[in-house]
């Protein structure tokens, strides 16, 4: 795998400058939807209630935690009640895989939440519809596609963070990790899961990032001597944290929204953000590409980038695509925007997505788990 010549993503000293930033108190309502990370389902969120008006309906494809998804609707559904939302959602490489394998029959009218890596593979393969929604003019202009219109808008920002279980690292006389070196050590062999690539976008953006971080040669030598102390890959991103805060690991590698919500909520959980930089990608919405786009369809995608909303997304991610009045989150690094890798360059991580999976799965899928 040869890496292009692309221009970075973001350079480093004009990430401070242009990134906005919101922050939040954890939210800990839950998503009464059920859904499972590793099964893909889909669920009718709203629930329509017409005052003299058609219902119309929508489905929209979506990688949002599942405890993130009703609160976030709450507003759409009292705003717009005669649209219903049908919500199916999975982890980021499912959700991408099905999308993509619709190609020639699209089911989804909009994707929301979805890596914005993963939306730009999908535009290679023409599967989205340029869409300027209202109040474009809010969104950082990094946080969205640069054609005008654009064929996605971000919403928010995540990054890679890893969940460390005190009381198990007490039990065992183990320091906390601080780097994604730490996790290498011989002390931490079988004490460490991690997202599958393949099927997290968590995973992915870990992935990818620590290659262009220390270079193809280096980074998979790298991922050759943390697999060592790899006890699974798992097919979700929330899962490894998940996992350590039950104490069947005493790591995951997983994300700062994750780490962050776990320990707020009482868990024996040490959120770290590796002092090397922390992988990241965006999470973002788009208009699907099909013989009928529904007005409802572009409602939802105006609503989505609303103030209303990104304070919702705000309280629970440390950097918006909307600037919004929320106070920064408890348990995230001071500066949010200094913990990214600054050269993570998006564009490669969607040009080569196919090799990297390829790779990474006939290095180390002997010891990912069984899909559902």
């Amino acid at each position: 795998m040869s890496r292009r010549a692309i221009s970075l993503w973001i350079a480093p000293a004009f990430v401070a400058l242009t990134f906005a930033i919101a922050s939040c108190s954890e939210n800990s309502a839950s998503n009464s939807t059920g859904n499972s990370p590793t099964s893909t389902s889909s669920t009718a969120i709203s629930d329509p209630k017409p005052e003299g008006g058609n219902v119309s309906s929508i489905t929209v494809y979506t990688a949002l935690e599942d405890d993130q998804i009703k609160p976030y609707l709450a507003s759409f559904n009292q705003q717009y009640p005669n649209i219903k939302v049908n919500i199916v959602r999975d982890s980021t490489g499912v959700i991408t895989a099905k999308f993509l394998a619709e190609k020639s029959n699209p089911q989804a009218d909009v994707i929301w939440g979805l890596a914005a890596s993963s939306l730009l593979v999908a535009d290679k393969q023409g599967l989205l519809e340029p869409y300027a929604p209202k109040g474009i003019e809010k969104v950082n202009a990094l946080f969205r596609d640069g054609a005008n219109p654009p064929r996605w808008v971000g919403i928010d920002a995540w990054e890679s963070a890893f969940c460390v279980n005190t009381i198990e690292a007490k039990k065992k006389n183990l320091p906390i990790p601080k780097s994604w070196a730490d996790l290498t050590k011989p002390e931490y062999k079988g004490q460490i899961v991690m997202s599958n690539p393949a099927s997290s976008g968590t995973g992915f953006l870990s992935v990818s990032t620590l290659l262009q971080m220390k270079g193809e040669k280096d980074g998979w030598s790298y991922l050759d001597a943390l697999n060592e102390n790899i006890a699974q890959y798992v097919h979700s991103g929330s899962k490894p944290c998940k996992m350590a805060g039950a104490g069947e690991y005493l790591i995951g590698i997983s994300f700062g929204y994750r780490a962050v919500k776990q320990k707020n909520d009482g868990e024996p959980i040490e959120p770290v953000f590796p002092v090397e930089g922390s992988g990241w990608d965006v999470e973002a919405n788009a208009l699907v590409k099909k013989a009928e786009i529904k007005p409802a369809a572009k409602t939802f995608l105006d609503w989505a980038i609303s103030e209303e909303v990104s304070k919702e997304y705000a309280k629970n991610f440390a950097i918006t695509a909307i600037k919004t009045d929320v106070p920064p989150p408890a348990g995230y690094p001071a500066d949010p925007l200094k913990q990214l890798y600054p050269k993570n360059d998006l564009k490669w991580a969607a040009a080569n997505r196919d090799l990297i999976l390829k790779e990474w799965t006939t290095r180390y899928d002997s010891k990912s788990a069984p899909k559902k």
